[in-house]
């Protein structure tokens, strides 16, 4: 067996949290007076972490530190409340994450959002199924700095060659190639095909079964 453990993003691969981020956001907008945005256009804000997504979210003439910080906190507090009202697991992932366990698999979690709310979502959503969930406790650490990934590669005593990184952005593609990680894309998430391919990703793939062919 190449493969001994697996790191996965959250949203976007794990979950679909797309409504729970943007309604948080919108509150937060709409409580202000400021223009609210689409699901589609919250796509695309996904990805380097919630405060970058407040950042793109505020109108250009209010984005100012001290209105980001403001609207973070804000936001944080909106989204702490409602992180799992919709957020659900894209289909055929806990299928999945089944059969991994049952083959001794190692996985863990890495995101770019909040620890404290990457934490609860993994929690609540997928039980006993991950080693670690390890969320953005500062800004230096943000993906694609690889830290975070080879800490886990240490704690579980595997050479990084022997771990696949998965997930749906440009930035988890090179997060895993900084890590010297197996680059997996999933065509599912927030970003097209292309976008992981030209970001370094070995293989695309388009449906969480085909994750087990690979291990």
């Amino acid at each position: 067996m190449k493969f001994k453990g697996i790191i996965f993003d959250l949203d976007g691969t794990l979950v679909n949290s797309l409504e729970d981020i943007s309604d948080a956001m919108n509150t937060v907008l709409t409580n202000l007076n400021y223009p609210t945005h689409t699901y589609d256009t919250y796509q695309y804000f996904i990805g380097s972490g919630l405060r970058n997504l407040v950042s793109k979210a505020l109108p250009a003439s209010n984005n100012t530190e001290d209105q980001i910080e403001t609207c973070f906190d804000r936001m944080i507090t909106e989204y702490r409340e409602i992180c799992t009202l919709k957020t659900k697991p894209y289909e055929g992932i806990i299928e999945l994450l089944d059969n991994l366990a049952s083959k001794n698999i190692k996985l863990a979690v890495f995101s770019n959002k909040a620890d404290e709310l990457t934490k609860k979502i993994a929690a609540e959503i997928f039980p006993d199924y991950f080693d670690a969930a390890v969320g953005l406790s500062t800004e230096e650490l943000k993906k694609p700095n690889p830290f975070e990934a080879i800490e886990i590669s240490k704690n579980w005593n595997l050479k990084t060659e022997e771990i696949l990184f998965v997930g749906d952005s440009d930035i988890d593609m090179q997060t895993a190639n900084n890590a010297n990680m197996f680059a997996v894309g999933v065509s599912w998430g927030y970003r097209t095909e292309q976008e992981l391919k030209n970001s370094g990703a070995k293989l695309v793939i388009n449906n969480p079964l085909e994750l087990i062919e690979i291990v």
